[in-house]
């Protein structure tokens, strides 16, 4: 794991982290639990916590698939070269998606925001949760619905990987996947220490939601020119 792929890793994995989409499934998720169990913040924590491992058990699965996907390609060795700069251009037209929802934000947006049409599904499903082992289950169906929005970044770092092999690779996989779900630790935390109500929070994302697409677009944007430029 040299400095570089550690740096890039990082920054895919910021970009993916500041995604609106796992903010509102997880607010939705904890509504559900504190209207089931109202004097119950243990659940809070066990609920966020359990949300957490879901996610991260599915993308690891996730992840290994997109490398393994990309070594069949990869198996060409004249196919590598090209490979990289169609990951750069594919960088570089994530972030200006990401970066279009700052000037001209349409709630639901394709490739950046879940798709409107499926949001019904995911609330229903979602309000059925009244307890952790719920919300680790409903995590794992869940993460099919994320996929639009925040495989992106996953699909570049997967393509970059791909030439490690599959063992070497898990380590920076897992350490994308702790930072992806870290702000699931961080909401969890704010609302069971009472620092603030997950309707706050909601809020507080609607609020900032042009700016967290602005951030991500800025830093997926900036590795797919430094791709094409053949800047690492």
């Amino acid at each position: 794991m040299d400095h570089i792929s550690i740096g890039k890793v990082v920054a895919l994995a910021i970009a993916d982290a500041v995604n609106p989409c796992a903010f509102a499934v997880l607010t939705m998720i904890l509504v559900s639990i504190i209207a089931y169990n109202p004097n119950k913040k243990a659940n809070i924590v066990w609920a966020g916590l359990a949300f957490a491992l879901a996610v991260f058990v599915m993308y690891m699965i996730y992840g290994i698939f997109i490398i393994k996907s990309f070594q069949m390609v990869d198996a060409i060795t004249s196919v590598r070269p090209i490979l990289y700069k169609v990951l750069g251009v594919l960088a570089l037209l994530l972030g200006g998606l990401q970066i279009k929802d700052y000037f001209i934000y349409k709630e639901g947006a394709l490739a950046t925001e879940m798709p409107m049409s499926w949001r019904p599904n995911v609330k229903k499903l979602i309000s059925k949760i009244t307890s952790p082992l719920g919300a680790f289950g409903v995590g794992i169906f869940v993460t099919l619905f994320l996929l639009p929005c925040t495989i992106g970044p996953y699909i570049i770092l997967g393509g970059m990987l791909s030439v490690m092999e599959i063992v070497k690779t898990l380590p920076l996989l897992i350490l994308y996947n702790l930072i992806f779900i870290s702000p699931i630790f961080i909401i969890t935390g704010v609302v069971y220490f009472g620092m603030s109500k997950v309707e706050d929070i909601q809020n507080w994302k609607d609020k900032h939601i042009r700016i967290m697409h602005l951030i991500a677009g800025l830093i997926i944007g900036g590795i797919g020119v430094a791709m094409i430029g053949g800047w690492v």
